[in-house]
């Protein structure tokens, strides 16, 4: 295997507080030739679900040989497991809480599984609330230098996956819920796009409100116009154009959506 040149970052930290620079730092000192990427320090606070989605809908696009750096933790501390996983050619580095779930769903089931377990590679001093410092950085900087994934601890079979969300489907209606909410407030649901081809919608219904419109992208709506698309990630999304659907219609992820078709 050739040396990886470029680690990416996703957390939860925000990009005022310290931790990721820490992070930056400890892998610089491993690793002072490494490209690293910032996908993003906003993932929202130990939201695992939101992390799940977000990488799913970013890393397929890297190129095979890079190292996903994954820290949304809020198992920090605790008996949780620690690992790095193979998938396409990609190698992740996360707590195994369910925040590589939707990855494993586009890239596949990983090639490998690893729990980290051996303490070279970490720092010297592990703090009981910063392992993203302490073991997951310094494991993903060694990574970078070729060292394989078979030197960073014992094999395991699986990893642990969110729970599915609801999705009931009949011939008349297909029974969600709102998955994500973007940042512009669109809300993504879990409904395929491929359960909604070749069929009518009559309907969006969400929070006592009915969505009649579905439109091929954003501009085509009226401004501030509810409207229903497929999102780019493949799902059935309620978004207002050049607004904040989450905020209008006072939606939160879970709240639940039906389609309605046409007979």
């Amino acid at each position: 295997m050739s040396q990886h040149r470029l680690l990416t970052l996703t957390t939860d930290f925000g990009t005022t507080s310290p931790y990721a620079a820490a992070m930056k730092g400890v892998i610089l000192s491993i690793n002072p030739h490494i490209q690293i990427f910032d996908l993003s320090h906003d993932i929202p606070p130990q939201d695992t679900r939101y992390a799940s989605y977000f990488l799913a809908s970013a890393v397929p696009y890297f190129p095979s040989g890079t190292v996903h750096l994954v820290v949304v933790d809020p198992g920090v501390g605790t008996e949780r497991r620690l690992v790095c996983a193979e998938m396409a050619g990609q190698l992740f580095v996360a707590p195994d809480n369910g925040c590589l779930t939707d990855v494993m769903k586009r890239l596949g089931q990983p090639r490998q599984l690893r729990q980290l377990s051996q303490p070279r590679w970490w720092r010297p001093e592990i703090s009981d609330t910063f392992h993203g410092r302490d073991i997951l950085a310094p494991t993903a900087a060694y990574l970078t230098l070729n060292i394989e994934p078979e030197q960073m601890g014992s094999p395991i079979r699986e990893l642990i996956r969110l729970p599915d969300l609801p999705l009931n489907v009949d011939a008349n209606q297909i029974q969600g819920v709102v998955a994500c909410v973007d940042t512009f407030g669109n809300l993504i649901t879990n409904i395929p796009n491929r359960l909604l081809q070749k069929r009518q919608i009559a309907a969006v219904r969400v929070k006592e409100r009915t969505i009649a419109r579905y439109c091929r992208t954003y501009g085509l709506a009226a401004p501030g116009e509810l409207i229903t698309l497929s999102s780019s990630c493949g799902h059935l999304e309620i978004a207002q154009n050049r607004g904040n659907a989450a905020r209008l219609l006072g939606v939160e992820v879970g709240e639940p959506v039906v389609v309605e078709f046409q007979d």
